[in-house]
């Protein structure tokens, strides 16, 4: 299983990216893919994710309001539009993917589950 993501780069505080993650290997159309992200000296953390289960989404409360997450099933993708970059959104961004359904409290369920499938990160910089 690989996750590619792209669409990372150095973008102006109040600008905006759109990080794309393809899945190829196995098929996530019916779990869950998402997006966590790693900022120099700070853990991993969840960002955001989209369930098959009723579409579900869920998303850091960080990040609400400015970050979108989307999926294509066809495509076997996820991607996430960032609006209204700020300098702490400046991090690594990393895909992520299960082959479970989670619903609720995404972000609590999945990060206490574990993740199936990690990507390579994608970098993000966002100067002020």
């Amino acid at each position: 299983v690989q996750l590619q993501a792209s669409g990372g780069g150095l973008v102006q505080a109040g600008g905006s990216l759109r990080l794309s993650c393809a899945a190829s290997g196995r098929t996530f159309s019916s779990g869950t893919m998402g997006w966590f992200r790693q900022a120099p000296g700070k853990e991993r953390e969840f960002v955001s994710a989209i369930s098959w289960r009723r579409s579900s989404t869920d998303y850091a409360d960080s990040v609400k309001g400015r970050f979108a997450i989307s999926r294509d099933n066809a495509k076997n993708m996820v991607y996430l539009q960032m609006n209204s970059l700020k300098a702490e959104d400046t991090a690594v961004y990393y895909c992520a993917a299960d082959d479970r359904a989670f619903d609720g409290n995404i972000a609590a369920i999945w990060v206490r589950s574990g993740v199936n499938y990690w990507g390579k990160g994608t970098q993000v910089t966002v100067s002020s």
